[in-house]
């Protein structure tokens, strides 16, 4: 994610809390399972007991009325035996909810959806969810900002970070829960459907138009994405695989949003060189108009860029480079908690640093210490606490614990790690620990006190 003028600014499965019990409550297998994962940097988010394997999402959204209407089926696995589970959705009215096709109870506590199947759920069973749901969806106010579905003038735009996903579906709403999807939406003929993945078929009957995507790789719940509205959409291929771009109508037709989407395959490949092969099936990228997206978010395989990053007439190929690094790391190595999201912010700032070097703007060392001489070294990038997730220590100080480690063990070591942890970890989630054990293993030698001092120490670091 990158903020706006260089600021840094986010049918499930879940577990349950208390109500009226099922056949299992009295049996010692079965129990309620927990309706918060035990994040704090987003408490009440996630639920435990279960694993998602799979969403199936079709919704229709008529922006005359603002009115969605969906019909979500999610496919997991109980990790635990469970006589109630819980999804996370806000705001929107449940009609019917089916496990493995039985009609279910369920009730509402706050943005929880409490669902109590017909029998428990044994550890180890893999079951399938059936939500039917619909409403006027409304975003998620917090101080880091709104977050999740907003209707727009034509359509409307479904985005943020660390929460989106349950303002449109139910959910398991956290990154530590990676599953696989596949979307349809449903608009009114001559509206774009934006979502992730690798486009399907499109039909259109009765003044509607279904579009259908596809996403293979596990991805987590923030990273789901839907734009609908009126879209200059482009579809072609790179490396062998689809790559659909899309501006908005309302920015102009040869500006600078549309030339930086059109190098997305160019700064793609220049990141694979160095972090190994890009990771999904597809690529892409959206450019919005509204002006309250004030930021950039890697929505997997087609990150959306707010208008404020192409407002001085230049295609901003570094935000690009920002989010497309993320496709890597964030994405397809995902965080476990959110207290390490310098994990994604720090690596995905570095790489505008090897980007701008190699496009002629600055080096990476230039880089390096122009943010080291004006750093505050009291702010630390691993676990900064909630309101400081999006600040400078995790982007910028970040990236310079980056940089610290290459310069520490030479760059055919550097890059080793990078390419290997983004190979052992694919399609996983990751902590800070891990990653800092596995560049100890390659470089052959002690890591933590660089790391310690680069992310976590209250004094600026020796130069290594």
């Amino acid at each position: 994610m990158r903020g706006r003028g260089w600021r840094t600014a986010g049918v499930v499965l879940g577990v349950a809390v208390l109500g009226a019990g099922c056949t299992g409550d009295h049996d010692g297998r079965f129990r309620a399972g927990a309706g918060d994962v035990g994040d704090p940097y987003v408490r009440g988010a996630g639920n435990a007991g279960y694993d998602v394997d799979h969403y199936a999402l079709k919704v229709r959204y008529d922006p005359a009325g603002k009115r969605l209407t969906g019909q979500a089926t999610v496919a997991a696995t109980a990790t635990s035996g469970l006589s109630r589970f819980n999804l996370d959705l806000a705001g929107l009215t449940v009609d019917r909810v089916r496990v493995d096709s039985a009609p279910a109870k369920h009730r509402r506590d706050g943005n929880e959806l409490v669902v109590t199947p017909a029998h428990g759920l044994p550890a180890g069973k893999r079951f399938t969810v059936e939500v039917a749901y619909g409403g006027v969806p409304r975003p998620l106010s917090s101080e880091l900002g709104d977050g999740g579905f907003q209707a727009t003038g034509d359509g409307a735009i479904a985005l943020g970070q660390p929460q989106s996903a349950s303002t449109w579906f139910p959910v398991n709403d956290h990154p530590s829960d990676k599953a696989t999807y596949d979307v349809e939406v449903t608009v009114p003929d001559g509206l774009a459907a934006l979502s992730n993945g690798v486009p399907g078929g499109r039909t259109s009957q009765d003044g509607w138009t279904t579009w259908r995507w596809s996403e293979g790789s596990p991805m987590a719940s923030y990273l789901a994405t839907l734009v609908i509205g009126h879209y200059r959409v482009s579809t072609g291929t790179h490396a062998g695989k689809p790559l659909v771009t899309a501006v908005a109508a309302g920015l102009p037709p040869d500006g600078p949003a549309a030339a930086a989407l059109a190098r997305t395959g160019e700064i793609a490949d220049f990141l694979a060189d160095r972090f190994g092969p890009y990771p999904f099936d597809a690529y892409g990228g959206i450019a919005v108009a509204d002006e309250r997206i004030s930021y950039a978010l890697e929505t997997q395989t087609r990150p959306v860029y707010g208008p404020g990053f192409f407002r001085d007439g230049r295609p901003n190929t570094e935000v690009v480079a920002h989010e497309l690094a993320h496709q890597w790391f964030g994405d397809s190595v995902s965080l476990s908690r959110w207290r390490d999201i310098w994990l994604n912010e720090g690596f995905a700032t570095y790489a505008e640093w090897l980007w701008n070097e190699h496009d002629g703007v600055r080096s990476a060392a230039r880089a390096f210490a122009d943010r080291y001489a004006v750093t505050d070294w009291t702010k630390p990038s691993v676990d900064p606490g909630r309101a400081a997730m999006f600040g400078d220590a995790v982007y910028q100080r970040g990236a310079l614990a980056v940089h610290a480690l290459r310069r520490a063990v030479g760059d055919e070591t550097f890059f080793r790690i990078l390419r290997g942890w983004l190979a052992e970890r694919r399609d996983a989630t990751a902590t800070t620990a891990d990653f800092v054990g596995y560049a100890e293993r390659v470089a052959g030698r002690p890591l933590r006190p660089l790391f310690d001092a680069w992310l976590a120490g209250a004094t600026a670091p020796a130069l290594p």
